[in-house]
């Protein structure tokens, strides 16, 4: 578990199931620990790359809002998950980096929304290629099952693998 900006903590939700967080973020100026899962800022990332490729456990990165997956895609077979961040609910710049990561530039790895993470985001996130979410939750599974029933007609073509209607209408 993540501390909040409220001061609890946070689960991570990973396949809807709450699951252990490995990682643990590491500020810009934090030293680095000798061992361990940790994700770092970018800034961080390109600032000691070097070092970070040594580091023993895996590594992730998180890009801030107005941070482009451009920035890190030769670099992407360094990273076990990228963090992508919701500084509000209304800002979906988030939703464009996750579907970029996935589909343009084919990254396998984690993809998890932190930040902002509310209910009635959990079903299009996941439709654009997230699959791990910081959410504040009483109970982030019921919040999964629930996002997922939502919506079972699909307009928009993405990679999540959901036929579209337009392709129902073909068959």
């Amino acid at each position: 578990m993540t501390p909040s900006k409220k001061g609890f903590t946070v689960p991570l939700l990973k396949q809807g199931k709450v699951a252990d967080d490995t990682f643990v973020r590491i500020g810009d100026e934090d030293p680095l620990p000798d061992q361990g899962d940790v994700i770092v800022g970018l800034s961080r990332w390109q600032a000691d790359r070097d070092e970070l490729t040594r580091h023993k456990g895996s590594l992730g990165v998180e890009l801030a809002v107005g941070e482009s997956p451009s920035e890190i895609e030769g670099d992407l077979a360094h990273f076990d998950v990228i963090a992508l961040d919701f500084p509000a609910f209304s800002d979906g710049r988030a939703f464009s980096s996750a579907r970029l990561l996935r589909e343009r530039h084919g990254f396998q790895g984690e993809i998890r929304a932190v930040g902002d993470v509310e209910l009635e985001q959990l079903h299009f996130m996941a439709r654009v290629g997230f699959d791990s979410f910081l959410i504040e939750s009483d109970d982030p599974e019921k919040d999964w099952t629930t996002a997922q029933a939502d919506l079972d007609l699909w307009y928009q073509p993405t990679e999540d693998g959901h036929t579209t209607v337009r392709q129902k209408r073909r068959r």
